[in-house]
């Protein structure tokens, strides 16, 4: 497939990429779910992921936080700035999962555990269903995130127990944290709710907070925006553009809402069947006719180049009017014809039968 693309070396995602996906493929026995697929995410971008239903958009997030393990192709994210593609090289080469000198490294997904693409890939994600501790509260929820350097303070446990001034630190230091995002998400007031005592929009944010408690690079977002009401949506919207900006978290979304995908992405990639149909900034995946195909279920034989849809609009606009005008005139023309004469009515009662006459001169015969 001659797939739609429009690459600018001005754009983060030609020249500074924190991940990379290389021809992947994934199949379910005979079911061939992602196909070939490459694109690259710029560091500091909000990366969108879209398409119609059923197109292999979770499957790819599947694939990237190593819930699946892709059938072939490469899947690389990067610590630091570049493409680094020695390194990225030559660590394809060995057998191993990682290379990481201080605040650089490179990882290749497809070769590690969930846990460890979390843990040291620095890779988050959400889930298109919501999947908060529904008993605790918002800010042990996001506590919990923050799991991992907690145990390290604690040695594992035993520092917590006897409340060590390591331990005590550390967990100051969580709650601080938490405190932080809790505020960043509007939700400072109700730290001490239950998280399931929420309402739809602030559960979807604090989901998004706990995702941010463990101090990503990357952030994957599973239609963060799914059922959200207008006021949510821009409330969420401000959340995700701070954390672009002002943390430099790199942001991979899945959305079906083309009002927020428009206004916040800087990057667009569209899925159909598995396959990428269209990649670039907003103003060029939604004028691409590849685009239009397939989310209006139209044959691409059938799809033609908007500038000649564009030129055909006129005449058909005047089609259009004439047979409205038709419309109208008949009635007119139809008032002026003389009135055909009415058929004469049926009488209501029984028809009165003529009483026979003698032909004969005579009297009775």
């Amino acid at each position: 497939m001659d797939t739609a693309m429009k690459t600018d070396a001005t754009h983060n995602w030609a020249h500074d990429v924190v991940l990379s996906v290389e021809h992947l493929t994934m199949r379910f026995g005979g079911l061939l779910a992602v196909n070939d697929l490459s694109f690259d995410v710029g560091r500091g971008d909000i990366t969108a992921l879209i398409g119609p239903n059923g197109a292999g958009k979770t499957t790819v997030f599947n694939c990237v936080t190593g819930f699946y393990k892709p059938t072939e192709g490469r899947i690389v994210m990067r610590h630091g700035n570049g493409l680094q593609t020695d390194k990225v090289e030559a660590l394809t080469r060995t057998g191993r999962q990682f290379d990481t000198n201080g605040k650089t490294g490179v990882f290749l997904l497809e070769r590690m555990p969930d846990f460890e693409i979390s843990k040291r890939a620095k890779v988050a994600r959400t889930f298109q269903n919501i999947r908060l501790f529904g008993g605790m509260t918002a800010l042990e929820n996001l506590l919990v995130a923050q799991h991992n350097p907690l145990m390290i303070a604690s040695s594992m446990t035993i520092g917590g127990i006897f409340n060590l001034p390591g331990y005590r630190k550390a967990r100051s230091e969580a709650i601080d944290f938490a405190a932080f995002w809790l505020e960043q998400a509007g939700l400072i007031d109700r730290a001490d709710d239950p998280a399931a005592d929420l309402p739809y929009g602030a559960q979807r944010r604090l989901e998004i907070a706990r995702a941010m408690c463990t101090r990503p690079h990357l952030l994957c977002l599973d239609e963060p925006a799914a059922g959200l009401n207008p006021r949510e949506s821009t409330e969420l919207n401000e959340l995700l553009q701070y954390i672009r900006k002002d943390h430099g978290t790199s942001i991979l979304l899945i959305e079906h809402d083309m009002g927020v995908v428009m206004e916040i992405s800087d990057h667009i990639i569209v899925l159909d069947y598995g396959e990428k149909i269209s990649d670039g900034d907003a103003g060029f995946v939604k004028n691409d006719p590849r685009v239009i195909s397939a989310y209006l279920g139209v044959d691409e034989d059938e799809v033609a180049t908007i500038e000649e849809i564009a030129a055909d609009l006129p005449s058909v606009a005047a089609k259009a009017a004439a047979k409205r005008a038709e419309k109208t005139a008949a009635p007119a023309q139809e008032t002026t014809e003389p009135a055909a004469p009415k058929p004469a009515a049926k009488r209501s009662g029984k028809t009165a039968t003529k009483k026979p006459t003698n032909s004969g001169k005579g009297g009775k015969s």
